[in-house]
């Protein structure tokens, strides 16, 4: 079999490299055979990339996608120069295999198989820069955003608040006239001195009343904290109290418990005695027989 096996569309993976991001490629794999097709993919940087599906089979005159993604990347490449690789390898493999029955094995290249393999290079590519002219109506206009920061600078300047007759006067005039619309901006921000005046006593007077309430918060806030200690003292003592009584107890309860030992070893000294005391039955039975044997003898 001479002819290739698969096409594959596009040539080469492409990237659009941005810092910290991801970034996405799909490949079409198309079955030219009229045989099924296995397929697998490699690269030398299986930590870089995710190959999603790896493997696969393709039918006779069908195709098959599968998307590489690029990790997020922190540092940037000199000039955007790639030296990352892919591997496609694929196999011709029996009518009716499925993904699972896929195995390295199909990919040995044998005198029986025929095996082909195709690589792919990685290019990077820099990301589109933002427009900043906007088509409006077939005429090409700028930016809001940068529409806007222009007219900014132009108020801050005082440019368009100039009356025509004097932007074509000379330099000295039109640097006066800025000074002079700047100083009458500044004369509108400016308070007077009136109302300096009226600031003042409203001012104090807020303060004169504020002082009451915040002497009495600091009246409540005291009286809170004596209440709070007094009752901590309270919760002491009964502390204290309940660690005397549970002394106490435990002395009790060892005291009890030495009693009781004590009891238990006289009642064990009376048993013995008691078993101890008097003959056994045993050895009267048999003095009783032996009597009854002499009696028995002497008196035929």
């Amino acid at each position: 079999m001479t002819s290739e096996l698969l096409e594959i569309q596009p040539s080469e993976l492409k990237f659009t490299f941005e810092l910290k991001k991801q970034s996405s490629c799909s490949i079409q794999l198309g079955n030219k055979s009229a045989h099924y097709v296995a397929f697998k993919v490699k690269t030398t940087s299986p930590k870089k990339y995710c190959v999603r599906p790896n493997i696969g089979i393709i039918k006779p005159n069908a195709t098959c996608d599968f998307t590489v993604t690029m990790q997020a990347q922190r540092v940037a490449p000199t000039d955007l120069h790639c030296k990352d690789k892919f591997l496609i390898q694929s196999a011709v493999v029996p009518n009716g295999t499925t993904e699972e029955d896929i195995t390295s094995a199909m990919f040995l290249k044998d005198g029986e198989k025929c095996v082909e393999e195709k690589k792919l290079r990685v290019v990077l590519i820099s990301p589109p820069p933002s427009p900043v002219l906007v088509p409006r109506n077939g005429e090409a206009k700028q930016d809001p955003y940068t529409e806007t920061s222009v007219q900014k600078d132009k108020v801050m300047s005082g440019a368009e608040n100039i009356p025509p007759s004097l932007k074509n006067v000379e330099g000295f005039e039109l640097a006066k006239v800025k000074d002079e619309f700047r100083a009458a901006n500044d004369a509108e921000l400016r308070p007077t001195s009136d109302d300096s005046e009226e600031l003042h006593p409203k001012s104090k007077e807020n303060l004169e009343e504020l002082k009451p309430a915040k002497d009495a918060v600091f009246l409540n806030l005291s009286k809170d904290f004596k209440d709070m200690t007094s009752k901590l003292s309270v919760v002491e003592s009964k502390l204290k109290e309940a660690e005397l009584t549970i002394m106490k107890l435990t002395e009790e309860k060892s005291k009890n418990t030495q009693e009781r030992e004590v009891l238990k070893h006289e009642l064990r000294k009376y048993s013995v005695r008691s078993v101890q005391v008097g003959f056994p039955f045993l050895y009267v039975c048999i003095i009783a027989f032996i009597g009854l044997a002499t009696g028995y003898y002497l008196h035929p």
